[in-house]
């Protein structure tokens, strides 16, 4: 009795010009969060008030930004 033994799967390579844009918009997107998480208090706020501040306090220390 023979088996017959099925070709290994290959990947389909991911061309890098279709990658590049996403993963442009993937760190644009983590930049602004980090900034938003780490940088925004007092002079170069983007966001009046400290609600922003107030929302992600526990987050800044987690990541180890200074607040206080």
């Amino acid at each position: 009795m023979t088996q017959a033994v099925a070709p290994a799967p290959v990947p389909a390579a991911i061309p890098l010009r279709e990658l590049a844009p996403w993963a442009l918009f993937a760190g644009v997107i983590l930049l602004a969060l980090l900034y938003l998480v780490g940088m925004d208090q007092g002079a170069t706020s983007v966001v009046s008030g400290q609600m922003l501040h107030e929302f992600v306090h526990d987050g800044r220390h987690l990541l180890g930004f200074p607040c206080h």
